[in-house]
């Protein structure tokens, strides 16, 4: 787990420093620079090290001294892929370094090498013989990747703190565009970022710059696609037995590590299913787990995860979060997550990260468990909102609405008063817009209202709409599915866990995430994905035998915090703190609103925060973009 940042074009040594020296957070552990001699290709690297502490510095070469690599994440396949290298002939300078099996990798299959790999990973790769740089995310984002070509110059890097450090980005401006995107979805979409100019990579793509001409050609490798026409042999309870299988050996190999290693434990039905597989690798007394609780009794699950961890003898540890006094650090964690975000829960994710560094420098999560298996409250809400949009004469839909509005305001995702009115203000608009909706801090009308001008309903929500004409089953919870698992996952639970994460130099895995696993469920029916009302339904089957009753059937209750009650007590970012484009006026009579409870506008006064807070690097500096 690394920082890469680099450029292609215009620059110098001094630059490529600065643009390093952001990403120290991502990489403690060293560092390392390269300038060629014969064309502009910068390459910067900060190093947490995992796996081979002692190989895998960066940039590595290969033997030939042709093919160079800067990266970010961990390749799960290293050791097959290796095995695979050697008997092409490739001779390898490390003993298991997953960093060099890229090199040689590019060297023996080229882009197509991107498909084979299994893993996390955000990494720039010089080819010299052909005198390109080209560039790769892994297939769900989880590690973040931005660039941005210029005039003279393509920047790029892990975060944007980093890339705004080289001078043809000093100065440079907030997007009205990507603004009012962040509201309609709560995250930024891909490939928009909050800069003018700055794009973020998009998951399964690659993309190759010509160090002479500075062209820049970005292509598909790989894309989540649903293809349940063609279903696994067998019936469920076959499907829900390779499930297991194929999830235990996506667990069992995300273990290896040269450092020490634990597992996030809510309790809830992913983590507890994770831990229950690495319980057949590892004696349980050496096994590590972490939850955070909550003085908060409304938001505690502590006791759940105590309730696995004495089931499988982990060593356990649990902070606690008085949400209170945590609230005190809101600004300073705003402050450094890079790329604003509009998911409030970053700051118990963040609390939480902190705290299980002090223990172990490689943490397992369940990221994932609900966009695969459709765990979100929408895939129950949406399907009956089908039908009432179907049955419910139009002309009553306000009405309705506004009723639901007057319901007692409660701080909790999964209220009464607040999936009701999720579920009910996207019925006017298409299908296509349901979900970001559903998500979304304003609905359109108020966004442009808050811009002072007119917006398009097509333009605000095209990244949606363009997925849903893609996606190729008909079905609503699979269009559903498709959605989450396209934006929602990669632009706001992964981007969130990546920045909570890294904020304290921790790195965090994902065996749901798996190659094996994905396509695996990617092809099942949403049948057993969704039966009737209960979610996930073909992994609590393939758990069935591993977890207690409790558990398999808790309902999700999600990792939140009280924040519609916080922002009654709290004040408005004042007006020193101005974010361009928005109207600084509306906002504070929106937060008047909310303070004497008479709307909930929760996540657009976060949001506001976030931006208030977080986006402001680079635009104070003296030049253009160049």
């Amino acid at each position: 787990m690394c920082g890469i940042a680099g450029f292609v074009g215009d620059g110098n040594e001094a630059n490529l420093s600065a643009m390093t020296s952001a990403l120290v957070h991502r990489g403690p552990d060293g560092e390392g620079y390269y300038k060629d001699t014969y064309v502009p290709v910068f390459l910067g690297f900060r190093r947490l090290a995992i796996i081979d502490p002692d190989g895998g510095n960066q940039p590595l070469w290969n033997d030939e001294g042709t093919i160079a690599v800067i990266f970010n994440g961990e390749i799960y396949n290293h050791r097959a892929l290796r095995h695979e290298l050697e008997a092409l002939g490739h001779k390898f300078k490390t003993d298991h370094s997953d960093t060099e099996v890229l090199v040689h990798g590019y060297k023996a299959w080229g882009a197509g090498m991107f498909l084979r790999l299994n893993g996390m990973f955000a990494l720039a790769l010089f080819d010299r013989r052909k005198g390109k740089v080209i560039l790769a995310r892994d297939r769900f984002g989880e590690k973040p990747l931005y660039y941005a070509q210029c005039k003279k110059v393509v920047v790029f890097g892990s975060e944007l703190t980093s890339l705004l450090q080289h001078p043809a980005l000093y100065g440079v401006s907030l997007s009205k565009k990507a603004l009012q995107k962040f509201f309609a979805h709560n995250f930024f979409p891909t490939p928009h970022t909050p800069y003018v100019g700055v794009s973020k990579m998009p998951p399964g793509h690659y993309l190759e710059i010509d160090a002479s001409s500075l062209e820049v050609k970005v292509q598909r490798y790989w894309r989540f696609d649903i293809t349940a026409e063609d279903p696994p042999h067998g019936n469920p309870a076959d499907w829900a037995s390779e499930l297991e299988h194929l999830i235990k050996t996506a667990v069992l190999g995300r273990l290896e590590a040269d450092v020490p290693l634990g597992f996030f434990l809510s309790g809830g039905l992913d983590s507890s299913g994770i831990l229950s597989f690495a319980t057949e690798k590892f004696p349980k007394t050496t096994l590590k787990t972490f939850s955070m609780g909550f003085e908060d009794v409304s938001f505690d699950e502590s006791a759940y995860a105590e309730t696995i961890a004495q089931r499988f003898g982990s060593t356990h540890h649990k902070a606690i979060c008085d949400l209170d006094s945590a609230r005190n650090r809101l600004t300073e964690i705003l402050g450094r997550l890079d790329e604003p975000l509009g998911d409030s829960s970053i700051l118990p994710t963040a609390q939480l990260c902190a705290f299980t560094r002090k223990h172990v420098t490689v943490a397992i999560s369940g990221d994932g468990g609900d966009e695969l298996f459709a765990g979100y409250d929408p895939f129950r809400v949406l399907a009956r909102a089908r039908l009432y949009d179907k049955w419910m004469p139009r002309v009553i839909h306000g009405a309705i609405k506004a009723m639901t509005a007057r319901l007692p305001l409660s701080d909790s995702n999964m209220s009464l008063d607040f999936i009701l009115n999720r579920g009910l203000r996207g019925l006017k608009h298409h299908p296509a817009m349901w979900n970001p909706l559903w998500l979304g801090a304003l609905e359109p009308q108020d966004i442009a209202e808050l811009f002072a001008e007119k917006v398009e309903e097509e333009d605000l929500f095209s990244e949606a709409i363009a997925a849903w004409d893609a996606c190729k089953s008909p079905h609503l919870v699979d269009r559903v599915l498709d959605f989450y698992t396209q934006f929602y996952f990669s632009d706001g639970i992964l981007t969130k866990s990546d920045r909570a994460s890294m904020l304290s130099s921790l790195e965090v895995r994902a065996p749901f995430l798996d190659n094996a696993v994905v396509s695996f469920v990617q092809r099942l029916p949403w049948q057993v994905k969704v039966k009737g009302q209960i979610t996930k339904w073909i992994l609590r089957k393939a758990l069935t035998d591993r977890l207690p009753k409790e558990i398999l059937n808790r309902k999700k209750k999600g990792f939140g915090m009280p924040l519609a009650r916080w922002l009654k007590l709290m004040k408005p970012p004042p007006p020193e703190l101005s974010v361009p484009h928005l109207d600084h006026n509306w906002l504070s009579g929106r937060w008047a609103e909310h303070a004497l409870g008479r709307r909930d506008d929760r996540f657009a006064l976060w949001n506001w925060m976030a931006l208030a807070h977080g986006s402001r690097a680079g635009t104070d500096q003296r030049d253009g973009p160049g």
